[in-house]
C-alpha cells in the first residue's frame, strides 16, 4: 500500500540538519533534554516533556498530531521522581496518544488515542491498537499485540498474531511516511 503525500507549509515546520521535521505548533518543554536522532517527524499539537527528564528518540520516528510524550514517574516517600524515556528506531505514535513508558523498543506501532501508562515497557516489534489503555508497569513482549479490549495477544495460531516481518514492515512504513511528508510547492 502506497502512502499518499502529506504536504506542509515551509512556515509551519522547522527542518534540522539531521532531517528532523518539527512543527512550530509543537510544545517542546525542556528542549535541551530532547534528542531526536534524525529523520523524525513531530506533528502539530504534540507535546514532548523534556523538562521532566531526558527524552530520546531513534531514527525515523513519527509523533503524530496532538500526541503527548511524558517521561515516566514514580512516587517515593520524599516526593516524585521522573526517569528518562528512550524510544527506539522506526516507531510510529498515533494521533492523540499519551505515552509515559519507560522504554519503547524499535519497530513499534502505537495506535490513535492509545494511552501507555507510566513505566510500561514495549519490546521490539509490538503493536498497541487504537484506543488501547495499558495499565502502569505493563510489559508488552516482542511480536505481541495489546488490544483495545485490554488483552495481550500473539502466537502463530492467533488471528491477532504480529507477523514475523513486523520489523521490515515498520522500516518500510516509517521511511515511506517520512519520504511522503513533503513541503508544499511554492505558490506562483
Amino acid at each position: 500500500m502506497e502512502i499518499a503525500n502529506t504536504y506542509y507549509s515551509k512556515d509551519e515546520y522547522v527542518e534540522t540538519a539531521s532531517g528532523n521535521k518539527v512543527s512550530r505548533q509543537t510544545v517542546l518543554c525542556g528542549s535541551q533534554n530532547i534528542v531526536l536522532n534524525g529523520k523524525v517527524i513531530v506533528q502539530s499539537g504534540s507535546i514532548i516533556r523534556g523538562d521532566l527528564a531526558n527524552v530520546r528518540t531513534g531514527r525515523y520516528c513519527v509523533i503524530s498530531k496532538n500526541a503527548v510524550i511524558r517521561p515516566p514517574c514514580k512516587q517515593f516517600s520524599k516526593g516524585i521522581a521522573f526517569f528518562p524515556m528512550h524510544i527506539g528506531d522506526h516507531v510510529f505514535i498515533g494521533e492523540d496518544a499519551v505515552v509515559s513508558a519507560a522504554v519503547i523498543g524499535s519497530f513499534v506501532y502505537i495506535g490513535k488515542n492509545a494511552i501507555i501508562g507510566r513505566r510500561c515497557v514495549l519490546k521490539d516489534c509490538c503493536i498497541i491498537e487504537d484506543g488501547a489503555v495499558l495499565p502502569p508497569e505493563t510489559t508488552v513482549g516482542s511480536y505481541m499485540r495489546f488490544t483495545a479490549k485490554g488483552t495481550i495477544e500473539g502466537g502463530q495460531g492467533n488471528p491477532n498474531f504480529v507477523p514475523t516481518a513486523m520489523q521490515d514492515q515498520m522500516i518500510d512504513y516509517t521511511k515511506s511516511f517520512y519520504e511522503h511528508f513533503v513541503r508544499a510547492p511554492a505558490a506562483c
